[in-house]
This record gives C-alpha cells, sequence and structure tokens, in this order.
C-alpha cells in the first residue's frame, strides 16, 4: 500500500511539472528528458522512449527524436513528404496503429507469444530485442480534426489530416513492464501529450508563417508586431526578379504545368538569396521582392552578398533552363535588379488582411530597374546607390550611363557586371 501511495504522489507531482513545461514553452527535448528521468525516478525503469509526430511544412511532413536512460536526446529525425512513404517510415510499429486507428500497443522481446500472434519483423524490434529489451509499449494521441478552410460542404481538402504524437516506452525490467508501471503511464501520457502539443503547435504555426512570411517577418509577428502601421525604417538591399515572357507562358500552358514551371525558377531564385541572409518577402506573380537588411553600417558586405546570391540565381537559371530545353519543355530568361536605400519594414494593410514587407521610393525604384534589363540587353542591372555602397566589389561593375526609370524625374546611372 505505502508503493502504491508513493507512485500517486509522484504521478501528482509529475503532472503539475509537464503542466509548467507546457504553458512555459519549454524546448520538446527539454520536455521529453525530464519526463524520462522523472519516470526514471519514480521506479518506473525506462531505458528508452520515442516521441514522433506529424506537422504542417512544405517540406517536413514529421519530425521524431528518440532518448535514452544514459544519454537523454540521442538523436533527432527528419521526414520529407516525399520520404513518408520510405521503408524506415512503413517499418515502423506505429505505421499499423496509424493505419488501423491502435491508440495503444504492447510487445513483449521475452514472451513469443504476446501479443498473440506473435512479434512483429520489424527492424526496430530486432534491435531493442539485442540491446536487452524485454517490452515495448506504444500510443498515438490525436492532436485534433483539421477543419477544411472556406472550400465548400462537398469539396474534400487533399491534404486536410489528423495531427497526431505517437510516444513508445520500452524497458529492460524482467518480465516487461509491471501493472503499476503500465497505470502510471497511461494516466501521465496525456498529459505529456499536452505539454507537448502546447510546444508543437507553436513551432508549427512558427514553421507555417515562416514559410509564407519569411523568417525574419514570422519572428516579429510571432512575438508581437501585429498592429497595423507598425513598421520601423531600416536600410536595404533590395533584390527584385521577373520572369521575361512569363504571360505569354501563362496564356498556352496547361494550370499544373505553369505551377510547376514557377516552382522551378522560384526554387533558382530562393536559395541563394536565403543561404546570404536574405529575406524573401513576396512572390509576385512570377516575380520576387526580397531584402537584405544592413545592420552595422557593413554596407559593402551585405551588397557584396547580394551580388553574389545574383550570380548565384542567374548560373541556377541557366543550368535549369538547359535542363528543360533538353526535355522539351519550355523557358524562359530571368532579369534581376539591384538597390540599396531606406525602406519602412512591417505591417501594411487593412485591419482584417495584412501583409508584412517594405514599402517606399526604394522599391518603386528597384522593380523600375528590372524593366530596364530587356532593353538594354542585360539579366542584372545595379543602381548607382548601390555601385557607391559597394565598395568590395566596385571593381566588378561597369557602367552603363545614364537612364531615366520611370516616374522619377532624374536621369541615374546603371551598372552591370563586369
Amino acid at each position: 500500500m505505502c508503493f502504491c501511495h508513493e507512485q500517486v504522489m509522484d504521478s501528482r507531482s509529475l503532472v503539475g511539472w509537464l503542466a509548467e513545461a507546457g504553458l512555459r514553452n519549454m524546448p520538446l527535448e527539454e520536455i521529453v528528458d525530464g519526463f524520462g528521468h522523472r519516470l526514471n525516478d519514480a521506479g518506473l525503469r525506462i531505458e528508452r522512449m520515442f516521441v514522433g509526430m506529424n506537422t504542417l511544412h512544405p517540406m517536413v511532413r514529421a519530425r521524431s527524436l528518440i532518448w535514452d536512460a544514459t544519454g537523454g536526446v540521442t538523436r533527432h529525425f527528419e521526414f520529407a513528404h516525399a520520404e513518408i512513404e520510405s521503408d524506415e517510415v512503413r517499418q515502423s510499429p506505429f505505421a499499423a496503429m496509424l493505419r488501423d486507428g491502435i491508440s495503444e500497443q504492447r510487445y513483449r522481446f521475452d514472451v513469443p507469444e504476446c501479443p498473440p500472434g506473435g512479434l512483429p519483423d520489424l527492424p526496430v524490434f530486432d534491435e531493442l530485442r539485442q540491446a536487452g529489451m524485454t517490452e515495448w509499449m506504444g500510443w498515438v494521441s490525436p492532436f485534433g480534426e483539421l477543419a477544411p478552410a472556406a472550400v465548400g460542404s462537398a469539396t474534400e481538402v487533399e491534404h486536410a489530416e489528423r495531427l497526431w504524437l505517437v510516444v513508445s516506452a520500452t524497458t529492460d525490467r524482467p518480465g516487461g513492464h509491471r501493472d503499476a508501471d503500465v497505470a502510471i503511464l497511461r494516466e501521465i501520457l496525456p498529459v505529456f501529450a499536452v505539454a507537448v502539443k502546447a510546444v508543437t503547435m507553436r513551432t508549427i504555426s512558427h514553421g507555417l508563417l515562416a514559410a509564407y512570411l519569411g523568417n525574419d517577418p514570422a519572428s516579429r509577428v510571432f512575438s508581437g508586431t501585429v498592429l497595423r502601421g507598425e513598421a520601423q525604417s531600416l536600410e536595404a538591399v533590395l533584390f527584385f526578379t521577373d520572369l521575361q515572357g512569363f504571360t505569354a507562358l501563362a496564356d498556352t500552358m496547361p494550370g499544373k504545368e505553369l505551377i510547376a514551371l514557377l516552382d522551378d525558377y522560384f526554387g533558382c531564385m530562393v536559395q541563394p538569396v536565403v543561404e546570404r541572409s536574405g529575406e524573401v518577402l513576396k512572390f509576385m506573380g512570377d516575380g520576387m521582392l526580397a531584402a537584405f537588411a544592413v545592420i552595422l553600417d557593413e554596407r559593402a558586405e551585405v551588397c557584396a552578398a547580394a551580388l553574389e546570391a545574383a550570380k548565384e540565381v542567374l548560373a541556377l537559371v541557366k543550368a535549369l533552363n538547359a535542363e528543360r530545353t533538353a526535355a522539351g519543355k519550355p523557358v524562359a530568361a530571368l532579369d534581376i535588379s539591384l538597390h540599396i536605400g531606406r525602406v519602412l519594414y512591417g505591417n501594411v494593410g487593412s485591419d482584417q488582411r495584412l501583409d508584412f514587407t517594405v514599402i517606399g521610393p526604394a522599391v518603386n525604384e528597384v522593380s523600375r530597374i528590372e524593366k530596364l534589363c530587356e532593353p538594354l540587353d542585360y539579366s542584372l542591372l545595379i543602381s548607382q546607390a548601390f555601385a557607391e555602397a559597394a565598395t568590395l566589389s566596385r571593381d566588378r561593375l561597369v557602367s552603363l550611363g545614364r537612364h531615366r526609370l520611370r516616374g522619377v524625374r532624374e536621369e541615374t546611372e546603371l551598372f552591370a557586371l563586369a
């Protein structure tokens, strides 16, 4: 009786700790590590835990981690959408549980017929048995149904799915998990799932914002920069792109092929910018606006990074066009303009629909510079202000003379790569 009373007291303490962890948005790794150690402190003898969940992200379908009693969180896994049908995922014991709607499952490694029918032939079970484990116990905890957005009652959303958490607890105790241990786990796991949901939904929300707004705008919005008109003045290098002849392509290509074409070209545009700390602020049909913030007056360094990004983008587009031409697919040329100036960076829009972007004369100028790429027959045009700030790259630029920008009174000198 005394042992049972101690278990109840420990479980109540653990419930309180989990609630506090969820409320304070403790990092997932710390929650899992603290949870595992506290279970063992309560006498449950958990040697290994697996924690996994699916997510909402354009690149990542699911994430998981492994905790063990001696090393803590030792391994992380991340699966892209295309990998969800891989052997590694299909051979997980949770695959059948998710498919068949099973919320709890136990497998003994020291008793051949537990459960009835024997142990499934799965790589993870071979690994655990060889490590001396005696029982695996797993749970699936749904996080709620994702309601389809306003698409009409008769329309089924292709990617609407249930978010879930999967957890397993493995022991090496002779005879497997004790009945009292199982009772504690069943009592505690829902609270653990709520704590994990609190922190993972925050991560999912930030990831979605970053996918649609960019990393820096997402962080600002998530930290409370949400008021209309809330903006700051900063100096930035502006990076503007546009595909030549896209309107003609749009008139002749089927919709899915057109989207695939845009995805191909945007893939070339985004990566070089992001890798050099630029922020992609918006896609505008077949164009893109990105910005490189100037911090600590490092104007020359930021200009050099933007220039390298532009060169890499054009090289990637050239390689893409060669591939598409060889495959008999239509191609497009890309124009890029670079400019530097002060902008307002923040929330613009109505009280019901906001855009986190940059505005100001510099934004107008960079778009108008790009319009001169085709008549001047250059894929990359650089403003006079950029050329003056790019002291580390000045010897790589050549003047194209003075030109008039639409809506700008005075002519301005433009530059290209030498």
